[in-house]
């Protein structure tokens, strides 16, 4: 397993102390994480990405939920926003060559962990089971689909829909959770060469001595101490699939609500 942490690792080979914020190039000139070994060309690598343009101030709020009826058995829930220092649909400055939305900046809507809406609007209706609960987890993205991890720029509710459609708002989560973002359904030609690896922790923070992400990609695992963006290198063409699971300090998978998901992707040369 490779570990990605804040320590000092040690390069096989050279011998080269390195911090692992830096990355270094393997013999394909490809950005390699400084704990990866010499003889790792080729293989998936997991790197810690330099830190983005920044949003001061940027918020995201729940302007209002609701819910309507519809049928027998569903529910539409509508959800508006107020955004504050951030414009959806500008493009985000950047230096990298991974996949970025023509679309602008955008806000991602993540119910019950599946794979997120793109919002360019702040403003989004969707259906639900009737007597269901629910978890809604939105926040702010660069155009990149980055998120931007702050306290202001997200907002995790959990909800639940009576069988007339009324909607009722639970206590707000606690526990720390994991919410699943990036890397996220097809890719193809340059978009497959770095792909962004993101998530967003919510009730608590990631360290080398307290929870960690394990990411395991195509069976291969990393472990990440860091809450930041990584890039994906060196995955094949066809079908991937990455799983993203919370663990404690000593490794020990989390249970409960939210600690492990499942993604399947796929890269293409055209």
């Amino acid at each position: 397993m490779k570990t990605l942490t804040t320590a000092f690792a040690v390069l096989a080979v050279s011998a080269t102390i390195v911090s692992c914020n830096n990355t270094t190039k393997n013999s394909e000139g490809e950005t390699q994480d400084s704990t990866a070994l010499a003889d790792s060309v080729g293989a998936i690598a997991v790197n810690p990405l330099q830190h983005s343009k920044e949003f001061p101030g940027a918020t995201l709020k729940i302007s209002s939920i609701t819910s309507e009826k519809v049928g027998t058995d569903s529910a539409k829930i509508t959800v508006k926003y107020d955004i504050s220092n951030f414009t959806l649909t500008e493009q985000t400055e950047h230096d990298h060559h991974m996949a970025n939305s023509h679309e602008g900046q955008h806000i991602h809507f993540i119910l019950d962990n599946k794979p997120y809406a793109a919002l360019y609007k702040p403003e989004h209706s969707t259906m639900v089971a009737l007597n269901s609960e629910h978890y809604l987890m939105s926040f702010l993205s660069r155009s990149y689909h980055e998120s931007i991890k702050t306290q202001e720029a997200h907002k995790l509710i959990k909800f639940k829909v009576d069988g007339e459609g009324k909607l009722t708002e639970e206590v707000a989560p606690k526990d720390i959770a994991l919410f699943y973002s990036r890397p996220k359904g097809d890719y193809k030609g340059d978009d497959t060469k770095a792909l962004l690896l993101d998530f967003f922790v919510t009730n608590g923070s990631l360290a080398a001595d307290g929870h960690k992400v394990k990411a395991s990609i195509n069976g291969q695992e990393f472990t990440l101490d860091q809450w930041v963006p990584y890039e994906i290198l060196n995955l094949p063409m066809g079908e991937n699939t990455v799983v993203l699971t919370l663990v404690d300090k000593d490794g020990n998978a989390l249970t409960g609500d939210n600690v492990s998901v499942e993604r399947k992707i796929n890269l293409s040369a055209q």
